[in-house]
């Protein structure tokens, strides 16, 4: 089996070469307009995000197996695979850990102000008492945490919150007639929640989820934390809420593009109730090794006529 990883430079350690693969090829990155001759004449492709769409496949009638290096896979078009007979595999649930943990890693700087009183350490030495007060630190216990997807990341994070002393709420969809046993209607999870955290995929249906009226909705210094995709969130609605004070804060892990632009608004400002991380919460030694772990099974049971983990 021809096999080439199209980003491999996406994963922080090198991928271990699959005993299937008769001719094996890594490349660091590849832009749209080279994966066609990426892929050429290659019986599998590995993908953590670069993008495979139906004009790419049409140009690829060797493409048998599209191993995607992520639980999300929305840079595949599912539909055009499902057409040309090409099984698409993904890692469910190899991150649970490392995303949950980050969620709470990132409550607890926001609500305590960690970065804040960093830089107010600066000015200690100076103090004429024994301690620096700042903004206001805010306990995690008592608090309420809404969760937007309840997957294996969104339960996770539920646990841990609960854990804490939280209270947890699940959120139903956005624009769902009935609200199922165990949900809370989602307008409701934004005006109660304390924290709101995004573990839903990204669709058409839930692109900008978190916009200006969702924003309002949202109870006053509330935070918000999205460590699902970027474009789950209308980054422009976002900054006005942080500069205007209605949102205590927001951890983002993902933002709309990536890498995003240079000038990227939220990159530029400096607001000490905003996190921002360059897609890392994913990335822990022990996800990380999850992770090539299922991607080489994925291989080894396709090639044993026993394909896993399909999504089609």
């Amino acid at each position: 089996m021809k096999v080439v990883f199209l980003d491999s430079d996406s994963l922080p350690t090198p991928f271990p070469r699959p005993e299937e693969a008769t001719s094996w090829l890594e490349r660091p990155s590849t832009e749209p307009s080279e994966v066609v001759n990426a892929l050429a004449g290659v019986d599998v492709a590995i993908t953590n995000k670069v993008a495979i769409r139906r004009e790419h496949l049409e140009q690829l009638p060797d493409l048998k197996l599209i191993c995607v290096a992520a639980t999300g896979y929305d840079c595949i078009d599912i539909a055009a695979c499902r057409d040309r007979g090409v099984v698409v595999c993904n890692v469910p649930a190899y991150s649970t850990r490392s995303v949950s943990e980050a969620v709470i890693g990132s409550m607890f700087a926001l609500r305590r102000h960690l970065m804040s009183y960093l830089v107010a350490a600066r000015e200690w030495p100076a103090s004429s008492h024994f301690c620096v007060h700042k903004q206001p630190i805010k306990d995690v216990e008592g608090s309420v945490m809404g969760i937007v997807g309840r997957g294996a990341i969104g339960t996770a994070t539920g646990r841990l919150a609960q854990a804490l002393g939280m209270t947890v709420i699940y959120a139903e969809h956005a624009h769902a007639r009935e609200v199922r046993e165990g949900y809370v209607a989602f307008d409701e999870v934004l005006a109660h929640a304390d924290v709101v955290s995004l573990h839903c995929p990204l669709t058409p249906q839930t692109a900008k989820l978190i916009g200006p009226s969702q924003l309002r909705r949202m109870k006053r210094g509330a935070l918000l934390i999205n460590t699902a995709r970027g474009a789950l969130v209308d980054e422009q609605a976002l900054f006005e809420a942080l500069s205007c004070g209605t949102l205590g804060g927001a951890a983002l892990d993902v933002l709309d593009g990536e890498p995003p632009r240079a000038d990227h608004t939220l990159l530029k400002i400096q607001h000490p109730n905003l996190l921002i991380t360059p897609h890392v919460a994913w990335a822990s030694t022990n996800s990380i090794q999850n992770l090539c772990t299922v991607i080489t099974c994925n291989i080894r049971d396709y090639a044993n006529g026993q394909a896993r983990n399909v999504i089609s």
